[in-house]
């Protein structure tokens, strides 16, 4: 088959197996799009996404508009005449002028079963939500929010102590055999479509840094799916002796877990040693596995509670 005309749009590090696929598969991008480089680190030095990163090694031409909704990107794209667009975490909107350039359109990988999860954040959702199966969706593109029609679906069942960060990587590379599987049909335009179903609709907004704040009067499952979901970004977060500390891991407390009673504070720590923290929640114990204090390594909870008391403490307090 003759190398179609892609243009690929994307940013973070989930969207690079579906370019490396791309070229794999012989068909590079006529250009990539993706975010502008943005201050980074504590050095606020400029940073390239990684979608950037890997097209320069890759050898191929990058955009990086700040929008798209103007008539000079608009018109760039167009010169460019792309076949299809492949969109997977772009991060910035489409309008109808550029949804409207590839006479195949666009195609955005998914990284939930659609209608499920619908925004920007849906493998974290999935993890809050204690949802146990997850996956990919092929949709094509349209003005709404993650509302086109879905060409195929992939799923993959949730490890129990998951991460979002583990969680994506799978998903990651399973969007990329997805598309690969359909990508023919899509250029050939054989591929029909199916509209999502009008039932089960969710959506997961943005995530902001506040989110990680951990509230010890929910549940220890809760508070746990809050951990996994927020590692690596924005990694959920209490304190100690009024000092930051970073939760990188904790499970619900198991039936030889000690425990409080009704009157045990939320965010006390029952017990510290060898196991961790065992800490009082709103319903249940947490076991806290790995942490960090500020300008510290991440160690072992029990480390923490090496040479220092801090049974009857309260996080959070």
């Amino acid at each position: 088959m003759k190398a179609a005309r892609i243009i690929f749009a994307g940013s973070p590090a989930f969207a690079a197996p579906t370019l490396r696929m791309l070229c794999a598969r012989g068909h590079r991008p006529v250009a990539v799009l993706t975010q502008p480089d943005r201050p980074a680190g504590r050095g606020r030095q400029l940073s390239s996404s990684p979608v950037k990163q890997l097209a320069l090694e890759l050898g191929v031409p990058v955009l990086q508009p700040a929008t798209l909704k103007t008539e000079a990107p608009q018109a760039e794209l167009r010169a460019l005449a792309p076949d299809l667009l492949v969109v997977v975490a772009y991060g910035l909107l489409l309008p109808p002028a550029v949804l409207d350039i590839p006479p195949r359109g666009c195609v955005n990988v998914h990284a939930s079963i659609l209608p499920r999860w619908r925004g920007a954040s849906p493998i974290q959702a999935a993890i809050l939500a204690g949802d146990r199966e997850t996956g990919v969706s092929i949709m094509a593109m349209e003005a709404g929010l993650d509302t086109g029609a879905v060409y195929r679906c992939a799923r993959l069942s949730i490890d129990a102590q998951e991460t979002a960060g583990e969680l994506e990587q799978r998903l990651a590379t399973l969007g990329a055999a997805t598309l690969s599987g359909v990508l023919d049909q899509l250029l050939a335009g054989s591929l029909q479509a199916q509209p999502q179903p009008t039932e089960g609709v969710s959506y997961a907004g943005r995530i902001s840094k506040a989110d990680g704040r951990i509230d010890w009067r929910q549940s220890a499952a809760q508070i746990a799916r809050q951990i996994r979901a927020y590692n690596p970004w924005p990694v959920a977060e209490t304190t100690l002796d009024g000092q930051q500390l970073r939760c990188f891991a904790g499970r619900v407390g198991s039936s030889s877990t000690p425990t409080g009673d009704a009157q045990t504070a939320p965010g006390r720590i029952l017990a510290a040693g060898s196991h961790g923290l065992s800490v009082q929640t709103g319903n249940g114990i947490l076991e806290l596995d790995m942490v960090q204090l500020p300008g510290r390594q991440k160690l072992a909870a029990a480390d923490l509670a090496r040479n220092r008391t801090l049974t009857g403490m309260v996080l959070g307090g």
